[in-house]
């Protein structure tokens, strides 16, 4: 069997992800633009979904758990009325409510009673959670519904805004990693008595990568990798020490760790060596020792 040849082109993409196409579609096609077989995403949309995603390429894609789990912010319509087997409007209509007495300010006391702050939420059938290695949307398409257990969630905006269209509100929310949106409309339709879906999702934040900063699929711009950890507090270190840090040594505090980090390491080049964080062991100065999370090397 052929060795893999280490990946030669490092970076990330913020792309706007496209109606349409699943998130992996995306990865598939910047593999080709870029020449790059390792490449990965940082955090799912749905096909249906449009905006921000974060895309590593290279050794980059070993700094995407600093994005992951990045909190967002993310805009759609919810449709009162009606319910359908995907909780947005790609799916079937499974039942009808007539919900036109129901007020905005109801809406939004029953988003601050219940769907703001940390909450519990069970993930939708439609979703690409694993369980059993097998992602949930396969077992919705077979017709078999599995257990799922809540999982805890933070919600630090739920807002809704009247449109021109009866029975429709815009929705707009902040909310931790692990959020499913679509359940959140879902919830707002079913604690008002009724049912609801939503429409038109995008996400327009992934941390600190907004999507003013995103380029296109037919025109994709690669980004320095340092950018995934730039909201990380930065050290810089001698060539001697750089040349640890190659090794994968740990650090004590000496050196510039302040905090509770993590950090990025950089050398005297000013290139990004490794993301270090702390190993909870003291060193014999008395100040903390730090351990590499990841070490970036040429060749990946």
């Amino acid at each position: 069997m052929a060795k893999r040849r280490p990946p030669v082109v490092h970076g990330m993409v913020v792309i706007d992800k496209p109606a349409g196409m699943t998130s992996h579609d995306v990865v598939g096609k910047l593999r080709k633009a870029l020449g790059e077989r390792r490449i990965g995403h940082a955090g799912t949309l749905d096909p249906d979904a449009t905006g921000v995603l974060v895309v590593g390429v290279g050794r980059a894609t070993r700094l995407m758990q600093w994005v992951t789990g990045a909190d967002k912010d993310y805009s759609c319509e919810v449709v009162l009325g009606l319910q359908t087997s995907t909780l947005d409007d790609s799916g079937e209509v499974l039942e009808r409510i007539d919900m036109s007495s129901v007020s905005i300010d109801e809406g939004l006391a029953v988003i601050r009673d219940h769907l703001l702050g940390d909450i519990e939420q069970v993930p939708p059938m439609v979703s690409a959670l694993k369980v059993d290695g097998k992602r949930l949307h396969e077992y919705a398409r077979e017709g078999v519904e599995v257990e799922r257990k809540a999982r805890p969630v933070r919600i630090d905006r739920f807002d809704i805004e009247q449109t021109n269209q009866a029975g429709v509100w815009r929705m707009l929310v902040t909310c931790s990693s692990g959020t499913y949106v679509r359940s959140l409309g879902d919830d707002l339709g079913r604690l008002l008595g009724g049912a609801a879906h939503i429409r038109n999702l995008r996400r327009h934040r992934v941390g600190r990568f907004s999507d003013a900063m995103c380029s296109t699929l037919d025109s994709p711009v690669l980004l320095d990798e340092e950018e995934m950890v730039a909201h990380l507090a930065r050290v810089d270190v001698d060539g001697a020490t750089a040349a640890r840090i190659a090794k994968g040594a740990m650090l004590a505090s000496v050196f510039g760790f302040v905090g509770e980090g993590p950090w990025r390491v950089h050398g005297p080049d000013g290139a990004l060596l490794a993301v270090y964080e702390s190993s909870g062991r003291v060193a014999d100065d008395g100040g903390v020792l730090v351990k590499p999370s990841v070490v970036l090397s040429v060749g990946g």
